[in-house]
C-alpha cells in the first residue's frame, strides 16, 4: 500500500517536455498559496524572493537548499550554496494559479484546487530543454515539493540532499524507460 503512495509522488511526462507533479495539502487555499507568493514562506521550501503579484512582473528566486532542512545532508559536487535565478510571472489568478518563466529551461504553472479541507498543487513544467534537465528538475520539483507538505503539515523536512540525490537516479531511470 506504501508503495502506491510513494509512486504517485513522482512526476510524469505529459508532453515530451512537460514535467506534471502533484501534491496533497491541508488547506485552506489561502495558506497553500502564501506558501507560493511570499518570500518567507517559499524560502522554507523552494526559493526566496520577493514577488511583486502581477503579471509581467520581473523576480528572482534565491535558492539555499541547505536550509531547507535541520540537517540537509552533503551538497552534491557542482553545486553552489546559493543559486539564483530571473523569473517573470507570466499567468496570475490569485489564489489559483500562477505561472512563471523558468529562466533557460521552461515555464512553470502551479494550479491550486479546494479538495474538501485539503487542497490539490498541481505543477506542470513545460519546455524542458534536454533528459538532463528533466532528471534534475524532476528530482527537484519533488523534494521541494515534499518539504512544502512537511512544512504545510507542521513536520520538520528530511535532509534535502540525500533525498535530492536518490531521486535523481530514480528519475533518471524512469524518465529512460
Amino acid at each position: 500500500m506504501t508503495e502506491v503512495l510513494t509512486l504517485d509522488a513522482y512526476g510524469s511526462l505529459t508532453e515530451p517536455a512537460t514535467l506534471t507533479l502533484q501534491r496533497l495539502l491541508p488547506g485552506p487555499i489561502e495558506r497553500v498559496w502564501s506558501y507560493l507568493t511570499e518570500s518567507e514562506l517559499r524560502r522554507k521550501w523552494l526559493a526566496a524572493g520577493d514577488m511583486e503579484l502581477k503579471v509581467g512582473a520581473p523576480f528572482e528566486f534565491v535558492w539555499r537548499n541547505d536550509e531547507l532542512s535541520d540537517a540537509p545532508g552533503t551538497r552534491p559536487e557542482g553545486f553552489s550554496e546559493e543559486h539564483r535565478m530571473q523569473s517573470r510571472i507570466t499567468e496570475l489568478d490569485p489564489p489559483r494559479k500562477i505561472a512563471f518563466s523558468w529562466s533557460r529551461s521552461g515555464d512553470v504553472s502551479i494550479e491550486l484546487e479546494p479538495k474538501g479541507s485539503e487542497v490539490l498543487l498541481t505543477l506542470v513544467h513545460r519546455r524542458l530543454p534536454d533528459r538532463a534537465t528533466m532528471e534534475m528538475v524532476g528530482a527537484g520539483w519533488h523534494v521541494h515539493l515534499d518539504v512544502l507538505v512537511e512544512r504545510v503539515s507542521g513536520k520538520a523536512p528530511e535532509a534535502f540532499w540525500p533525498r535530492w540525490t536518490r531521486l535523481r537516479s530514480e528519475y533518471a531511470r524512469r524518465l529512460s524507460a
